[in-house]
């Protein structure tokens, strides 16, 4: 009876080993253009529908504020932009997008024998500097409770990983840790000479605990460039060239790292001098996703 006990047992074990689904997961992170500000009407129609594609959008908040990092798995579709709020069970969707849908979708189509897995935690207006923006990502914060957008990113992140079947269908998922896509910068090429002077030190410390958190060190970062509308009255970004160098900078040290440029090219609208218009965050998801795949193959 032990016997059969046993090798009942190690069957059951090896049926879970091979149920086991691998998902190339990606953490989506940075400030109010990774958050995303595209209109969900003007979406091209082959995004507007429900990917085969996991999402754990991360509860975003500024500083010292609750629930941040709060989340739960689900299927991707459009509401992941700027307003997106989720207490923990239930995703309350805005009518806003990002650049997650077309990131997914273009690597999908790239590497269509793999699934994917998005963790998504971006909150606007936040910098690198501990007096840049509205909230910090400085893990030296320490105003109010001490609580900073680097601490909300590390719950999202925790709480993802917290979760052994993502996808509800009955069998364990594993979690394949396979890129940072990172989009920030404008707080710090805005606020101060100061912040624009640091940003390669905080960047590359950023990245490193990012990197850490994820447990490999070797992960490729992609970093979008940064760019001004240059429209309205007064220059929003004096120090944008200090951050561009720093981005450079990082790439040009860190053999698993990429820097998205296409950027320069998106569209702007008067009425919103910070913002792509759709157009912009559709593409920026394409751009991403492309460099994303030549790095890949000689960091992973």
């Amino acid at each position: 009876m032990k016997t059969k006990l046993v090798i009942g047992l190690l069957l059951l074990s090896f049926t879970n080993i091979g149920s086991t689904t691998e998902y190339l997961t990606f953490f989506l992170g940075g400030q109010s253009n990774m958050d995303g500000y595209g209109y969900e009407n003007e979406l091209p129609d082959a995004l507007k529908g429900e990917q085969d594609v996991m999402i754990f959008h991360g509860n975003g908040v500024f500083d010292n504020k609750s629930g941040g990092g709060l989340g739960h798995w689900s299927k991707l579709k459009p509401g992941h932009g700027a307003g997106f709020k989720v207490d923990g069970k239930t995703n309350h969707y805005s009518n806003r997008f990002g650049a997650e849908l077309s990131f997914a979708a273009t690597l999908s189509k790239q590497f269509p024998n793999k699934k994917i897995a998005l963790i998504k935690y971006a909150v606007g207006g936040t910098g690198l500097h501990l007096k840049s923006g509205y909230g910090n990502w400085s893990p030296e914060f320490r105003e109010g409770d001490g609580n900073n957008q680097y601490d909300f990113a590390l719950n999202t992140i925790k709480n993802a990983f917290s979760t052994s079947d993502i996808d509800g269908d009955g069998e364990i998922d594993t979690l394949m840790p396979a890129g940072i896509i990172w989009m920030q910068g404008e707080a710090d090429a805005h606020t101060s000479e100061a912040s624009a002077n640091a940003y390669f030190n905080n960047l590359t410390r950023l990245m490193g605990l990012l990197r850490a958190a994820l447990r490999k060190d070797d992960i490729p970062v992609i970093l979008g460039k940064i760019t001004d509308s240059e429209l309205g009255e007064d220059d929003i970004m004096p120090y944008i060239k200090r951050i561009h160098l720093a981005q450079q900078q990082f790439v040009e040290q860190d053999i698993c790292a990429g820097y998205m440029t296409q950027s320069d090219t998106y569209p702007y609208s008067e009425k919103d001098v910070w913002h792509y218009l759709s157009e912009g965050f559709v593409r920026m998801g394409e751009d991403f996703a492309k460099v994303y795949v030549k790095l890949a193959s000689k960091c992973n």
